[in-house]
């Protein structure tokens, strides 16, 4: 190995013990450090240490580009949450959904599409997940659904909504920055596996669950 692969091979240590919370964990948390303040130390010491230059920094178009409106879209989706826009839209499908008639299996099965796709106005997972899970879950069990089925397809539809978009989840950025698909491939994807994946669940894991007792 070179002088610069053991550097790279040092800093990336120190930024996992960093991003994994070790020092808050032993110092307390006056000592936590901020996921983004870890991302800036690790590239500083990188600019430091010679092992890249800014001209290498510059170099990285797509991700400036990321950095950009990925920012951007997460923060939307974090203020549409705490603005309570979030909020009024899963009480209004709620309602909407619940004065259809429909009985729980075809109320609950609008709920779940409803709460996969409307992913594409988020940014985030965790923020998808923390506005709309607990509330259309609820109106799930209001209707009726079966508790531990409506459960699982809600938790399953948590990760496949993941690849709706470029910007689905954290890691999707990243990936799209390789270039290896362009965005309207990445969507139609999403969209087809989306749907292939969700009928896997409904069919063969309700009849997999019922087989196990869980409902």
């Amino acid at each position: 190995m070179s002088r610069d692969e053991y550097i790279m091979l040092f800093i990336f240590a120190v930024l996992l013990i960093l991003w994994a919370g070790i020092p808050a964990l032993l110092l307390g948390k006056a000592y936590t450090v901020d996921p983004t303040t870890t991302a800036f130390i690790g590239l500083s010491l990188l600019l430091l240490s010679g092992v890249l230059s800014w001209e290498d920094v510059l170099k990285e178009k797509s991700a400036w580009d990321t950095i950009t409106w990925f920012a951007a879209l997460v923060m939307m989706a974090t203020f549409l949450n705490k603005l309570g826009l979030i909020a009024w839209f899963s009480q209004v499908l709620e309602s909407g959904i619940g004065q259809l008639g429909w009985g729980w299996l075809g109320s609950c099965t609008l709920l779940l599409l409803a709460y996969t796709y409307a992913h594409y106005m988020f940014a985030s997972t965790t923020a998808h997940i923390t506005a709309m899970f607990g509330a259309f879950y609820a109106a799930g069990l209001a209707l009726g659904a079966p508790p531990m089925l409506f459960a699982l397809m809600m938790a399953a539809s948590s990760s496949i909504m993941m690849t709706l978009t470029h910007y689905a989840t954290g890691t999707s950025p990243v990936i799209f920055g390789s270039k290896y698909v362009t965005m309207s491939e990445w969507w139609k994807a999403g969209f087809v596996m989306s749907v292939v994946e969700l009928l896997v669940f409904v069919v063969v894991g309700a009849a997999w669950w019922k087989m196990l007792g869980y409902y």
